[in-house]
């Protein structure tokens, strides 16, 4: 928790006043958080709808979570002068952002959202975020490739980190990664000199693509958000 994240602080740039002054303001009982009243410096989100003589601070945004299936051939990009843009084929009225990024020529979940406090914890490697894929190569998979692509591959000059990966016949496998390089899996089988001909992101952290189709989506439960 940072002062960032507190009431003081959001007064202060709001109201362009000192820190003192908001601190008084809270102490003295003229903040309301959802219209109740507070007497301390809290932590405070996007969430809450915070007021101050009857003038509204801030109004409490409605967080949105969608697992998505992006479809192959899709820019994973809101810029509309970019063809094939994401932007274009969504349905949604709301103002929502991708969480990571899914090439042009592949398919499967994607995260959509209007929390951007979720984007690092997500895709930063330390947080350890498993992403599986299911990849189909142009080649049979032999237990080299196995070997090398879950130790760890030279591609744009650093050294993958280790991958779980498991073949599901002569030319499939899943593959788990913690980390999102681009195109990191064409280019580590390209690497073993294979090309990919199919990959299918179905999994992020606990959240799986289940049965849905292309363009399909759902709103995420609370467990899982």
């Amino acid at each position: 928790m940072t002062f960032r994240n507190r009431l003081q602080y959001f007064l202060v740039k709001k109201l362009k006043i000192s820190n003192k002054s908001a601190l008084e303001l809270i102490i003295s009982g003229q903040i309301y958080i959802n219209r109740i009243v507070c007497f301390e410096n809290i932590e405070i989100t996007q969430t809450d709808t915070i007021t101050y003589e009857s003038e509204t601070l801030q109004i409490g945004k409605k967080l949105i979570y969608i697992a998505f299936y992006k479809p192959r051939g899709v820019e994973t990009t809101l810029n509309p002068k970019i063809d094939d843009n994401l932007i274009s084929i969504l349905p949604f009225k709301e103002l929502i952002f991708p969480v990571g990024r899914l090439d042009k020529d592949s398919e499967g979940l994607l995260l959509l959202t209007n929390d951007g406090k979720i984007f690092d914890k997500t895709l930063r490697k330390e947080f350890q975020i498993e992403k599986e894929y299911l990849v189909k190569i142009d080649k049979p998979i032999s237990p080299i490739f196995l070997e090398k692509m879950a130790s760890g591959i030279s591609i744009l000059g650093k050294t993958t980190l280790p991958t779980k990966i498991e073949p599901i016949n002569e030319f499939e496998f899943k593959i788990i990664l913690v980390e999102g390089l681009n195109r990191q899996i064409r280019r580590m089988c390209y690497k073993l000199g294979c090309e990919v001909s199919f990959l299918k992101r179905i999994r992020i952290g606990e959240i799986g693509i289940g049965n849905l189709k292309p363009l399909e989506y759902r709103y995420l439960e609370k467990a899982e958000m």
